[in-house]
């Protein structure tokens, strides 16, 4: 698929100002411009961050958020849709309890209750807490806001892909019974932490060493890395300590 900027904003209904914004600040830029005529182009891949975007508008997350939060390389998309989803139904049952509202009201009923909407806001307000503590909100998410910015849906499978590959690296390494300050092991954090600096952000030993504790005490990064084999997880992070600690 290849469209034109016009084609792109009737499809998503999203106007070409705003497209050409997006752009501008490194939200959405197009797959390809053409350097003769300057016109741009999109793709499936486009499509997909475009919906991804509309969701997270639909949740009332300002254009900074959803940039940081996009941006970030600890990214889980499928948590995202999955919280994205919780929210929408907190919002459509207080649509239908408002409805219901009217009815009462064309009965000459009075109901209050249906205008509160401090459950949807609550739960909102603590997963874009959650998400940009997790997600961005930092020097180097921003970072690697720009630095990821051109990253094609291949481009980050190719990246994410060798992220996971040094992830089965350290797997194979304790499973043949290296411990965690172990050369091989040492090497491997070094490796790690010049791969994140390489494709996402300048990954300091603080860095480094935060993320060893996200590694554990994230459920849903510990379950990706165990499923290179039980206990990676708890490996990788103490191995991360004993080489900050250096």
């Amino acid at each position: 698929m290849k469209l034109q900027i016009k084609e792109f904003a009737e499809l998503t209904g999203v106007s070409v100002r705003t497209l050409h914004y997006y752009d501008e600040i490194d939200l959405l830029k197009p797959s390809y411009v053409d350097e003769q005529n300057g016109y741009r182009f999109y793709d499936e891949n486009s499509l997909e961050r475009m919906q991804e975007i509309l969701f997270y508008r639909e949740l009332d997350f300002s254009l900074k958020s959803i940039a940081e939060i996009l941006a970030s390389p600890n990214y889980d998309k499928q948590q995202a849709l999955a919280e994205q989803k919780r929210l929408l139904t907190l919002k459509k049952d207080r649509l239908e309890r408002l409805i219901a509202a009217l009815e009462q009201a064309e009965k000459g009923e009075i109901t209050m209750s249906a205008f509160d909407n401090s459950e949807y806001e609550t739960a909102r307000q603590q997963y874009e807490d959650e998400a940009k503590q997790r997600w961005g909100d930092t020097d180097a998410y921003k970072e690697s806001r720009t630095k990821t910015a051109d990253y094609s849906k291949d481009k980050w499978n190719d990246v994410l892909g060798g992220l996971n590959g040094v992830f089965a690296e350290f797997a194979a390494c304790k499973k043949c019974g290296d411990s965690a300050d172990s050369d091989s092991a040492q090497r491997l954090v070094k490796k790690l932490q010049d791969y994140i600096t390489a494709h996402f952000y300048h990954c300091t030993d603080d860095i480094l060493a935060g993320l060893g504790q996200v590694y554990i005490c994230d459920e849903r990064f510990k379950n990706n890395i165990d499923n290179h084999g039980e206990g990676t997880a708890e490996f990788v992070s103490e191995a991360i300590k004993i080489y900050c600690k250096k």
